[in-house]
């Protein structure tokens, strides 16, 4: 899924913005997408983003710390190991902590990422749509167009078990309201006094 952008600029030379692999729109203002590296901060910021929630236990590279604190990006980190066994009660801790920061429209635009955008970025992306009411094969399919050939069934059964319900607690407060633009868009949105504040990772 690599894509590369053009943009003219005022001296008439082609400036090249390359996405990280894997990058994607999940909605509006929020976005997918492999690790990324040096060569995708000029298209990052084109993106204006305000938090990037990172779902890998190693830590940010200094490069990448230094790109965020430029652009005044927040980072969410959320350590899953890359093959954890979908019983684990932090696999599940963890993306449900993912999802409120997700979620909470203050975080936006935001951009997902492990390290190939494919396993852990989609278990969370996977389990959002369920969120938002998705058949369970149009997730599933979703999932596997970022995984290919690599995609897990654990994975599968990770989602398909994942209990939205779980989240009542703090998410009875979210509201689904169309905007304009002239087309129906639903927007995720707390109630201010329900808000619980997101975990960051400090620098």
């Amino acid at each position: 899924m690599g894509l590369i952008v053009e943009v003219e600029n005022g001296d008439d030379n082609d400036a090249v913005l390359v996405p990280p692999p894997n990058f994607a729109m999940v909605e509006d203002c929020i976005f997918r997408s492999s690790f990324p590296t040096s060569s995708n901060f000029p298209f990052l910021q084109t993106l204006n983003l305000r938090s990037i929630i990172y779902l890998c236990p190693e830590p940010y590279p200094e490069e990448n710390l230094e790109f965020l604190r430029s652009q005044n990006i927040r980072l969410f980190q959320f350590a899953i190991e890359g093959k954890t066994d979908i019983s684990t009660p932090i696999l599940k801790d963890s993306i449900m902590d993912a999802l409120k920061v997700l979620i909470d429209v203050r975080n936006h635009p935001v951009l997902i990422h492990c390290k190939r955008g494919k396993h852990r970025t989609g278990c969370l992306v996977g389990c959002l749509r369920k969120l938002q009411n998705w058949c369970l094969s149009s997730v599933f399919e979703e999932y596997q167009r970022f995984a290919g050939a690599k995609s897990r069934t654990m994975d599968l059964t990770f989602i398909e078990m994942f209990d939205i319900l779980s989240l009542s607690q703090c998410l009875y407060s979210i509201i689904y309201q169309y905007h304009g633009y002239g087309s129906k868009k639903r927007r995720l949105l707390y109630k201010e006094e329900n808000l619980q504040k997101p975990r960051l990772t400090s620098f």
